[in-house]
């Protein structure tokens, strides 16, 4: 399977959830940053629901996930089961600002020879 990829902003966060047969799982919305944002709704599972513990409402994240789909009772699910989350360094680090040519010219060279 390929590995899919969505980055965006955490919009919620929901409390995990542990069932009677011990499965645990824990869902988060990300709302994608593009003309026409998307709200997604992922899940951790298991041993990965800790994936969500350092994440906070409005961090922006990559997040690594595989799609899941199954049937019960012929109803089909498809769920979005996240194995990795970073954070998203393009979208929350702002670019470096160009350096003025005369200013780093003239800093980096003639400092004691000034013409006046």
């Amino acid at each position: 399977m390929a590995e899919l990829k969505i980055n965006g902003k955490v919009k919620m966060l929901m409390d995990a959830q542990t069932f009677d047969s011990g499965f645990t799982k824990r869902e988060f919305v990300v709302t994608t940053q593009e003309q026409y944002p998307q709200d997604v709704k992922l899940e951790c599972t298991q041993q990965r629901v800790n994936l969500l513990d350092s994440l906070k409402e409005g961090d922006n994240v990559d997040v690594f996930f595989n799609i899941r789909g199954n049937e019960y009772n012929g109803k089909y699910f498809v769920n979005l089961q996240a194995w990795k989350i970073e954070g998203a360094t393009a979208a929350s680090t702002p670019a470096p600002q160009p350096v003025a040519p005369d200013t780093a010219l003239n800093s980096a060279e003639d400092d004691g020879d000034l013409p006046f």
